[in-house]
């Protein structure tokens, strides 16, 4: 069915997307099933219950909320957390507690990450402060629960289901002393409640959610965040949202595949300290030279090597290697590596997946879309290349196709069974 315009526009409102993100196939599809459940026969009289209910309204928004989520999803900003508060935050603050936000939070995964990260790199566990915020009170009661299957963990690193988890009938849960570092919250970035939120934070991942909304509500949302960082705080946000709407409010630090970001109102004057962050990489303008190692200093605790990346590749010309070598940064041998697997093994959706990555990461948006294509015809189903797909889409700002190829994912990893 095709919802009434009016469903869409009352989204919109509660959720701050941009029209295009919903999709009238998504839209139709929660407003058919909420109509079942409230027992409404058709959309008029749906849309006269739905205005009379913000209890309603709320359960309509969780029908289109799609957690797509993991543990120390893309890595490298995680990294570049450690670095942050081990080189630069530890030595300005020696005894108060450091205040991370994590928004949208989703299922928990992004502000756990944070919280082990830290507890890896040495950071003491009773100065970690978090609150995770999201609009799903379903998301959230899973964060709480904390229990997680395996589609949380195509991401992380060997050992931490060991290390963090304990096995259960459900699930992995995820033992009490991480738990306990995070404060969850219902809350909408763009709504009046959370703009009382106390502030005064020196870390805020907040990613993957500025793409979705329009010109007018992405000024709303950096404009909270800017009041709640402090003024020598960081910002992560997805590597789809690094625009030049961003440069109103914060100025880039750069470090590679990290994305993260400080305020221009704490940028030093000609000659003064170094900006904030400083410790991630190198701000724009600086020499090169200037840079930290990209690798957590020698007194750090690293994040494993699946993260990390730390160590040598295998021997033998496999996408093993060649995986390995991408996440070392060293893009150019990982290409040359797929591409002999190709010669020697023939057509290869992975081999064609992780040149696709490695073109991404080298910022050649046209050859790594035609990658991920190419492993997409190969196995339709392929979740990751799809939503490779649709976040170069956001990116290039085709918000609708981005839309279409996240249902997509969607589906494919519903049949393969992923919880």
């Amino acid at each position: 069915m095709t919802p009434p315009p009016e469903i869409t526009e009352m989204l919109h409102r509660a959720m701050g997307f941009d029209a295009a993100a919903l999709s009238e196939s998504a839209v139709g599809r929660a407003v058919r099933k909420r109509m079942a459940q409230c027992g409404q026969r058709d959309a008029p009289s749906y849309l006269v219950y739905l205005r009379a209910s913000p209890l309603e309204l709320a359960q309509l928004v969780e029908e289109l909320v799609v957690p797509e989520t993991w543990f120390f999803r893309d890595g490298k900003p995680f990294e570049a957390l450690q670095r942050f508060v081990m080189e630069e935050w530890l030595a300005a603050n020696p005894e108060r507690p450091l205040r991370l936000l994590s928004v949208p939070c989703s299922s928990g995964e992004e502000p756990y990450s944070a919280v082990m990260a830290l507890l890896d790199a040495g950071f003491p566990p009773e100065r970690i402060s978090v609150d995770g915020v999201d609009i799903s009170n379903v998301a959230l009661g899973k964060a709480r629960r904390g229990i997680y299957g395996r589609n949380s963990f195509r991401g992380a690193y060997p050992g931490l289901q060991e290390r963090y988890f304990t096995a259960t009938p459900h699930g992995w849960l995820l033992h009490e002393a991480v738990r306990k570092l995070v404060a969850f919250s219902q809350g909408n970035l763009l709504g009046a409640d959370f703009s009382l939120l106390r502030g005064g934070y020196d870390v805020i991942f907040c990613r993957n959610l500025l793409i979705y909304f329009d010109d007018l509500n992405r000024e709303r949302a950096l404009a909270v965040l800017e009041r709640l960082l402090l003024p020598r705080g960081v910002l992560f946000v997805g590597h789809a949202e690094s625009a030049p709407v961003l440069d109103k409010w914060f100025a880039p630090v750069v470090s590679p595949q990290a994305f993260a970001y400080c305020k221009k109102s704490a940028l030093p004057a000609q000659g003064k300290l170094s900006p904030p962050g400083a410790g991630l990489g190198r701000a724009r303008g600086e020499s090169r030279r200037e840079m930290l190692p990209e690798k957590p200093a020698a007194r750090l605790r690293p994040l494993p090597q699946a993260v990390s990346s730390i160590g040598q590749p295998p021997a033998g010309n496999t996408l093993e290697q060649a995986q390995c070598l991408a996440d070392q940064g060293r893009l150019a041998e990982a290409a040359v590596q797929c591409e002999a697997y190709l010669r020697e093994q023939g057509a290869s959706a992975q081999a064609y997946y992780l040149l696709g990555l490695v073109h991404d990461a080298g910022a050649d948006a046209e050859n790594a879309k035609e990658f991920f294509g190419k492993a997409v015809y190969l196995e339709p189903n392929h979740y990751e290349a799809l939503v490779q797909l649709a976040l170069l889409a956001e990116r290039r700002g085709e918000i609708r196709n981005a839309a279409q190829l996240r249902q997509r994912a969607q589906r494919a990893q519903q049949r393969r069974g992923i919880k």
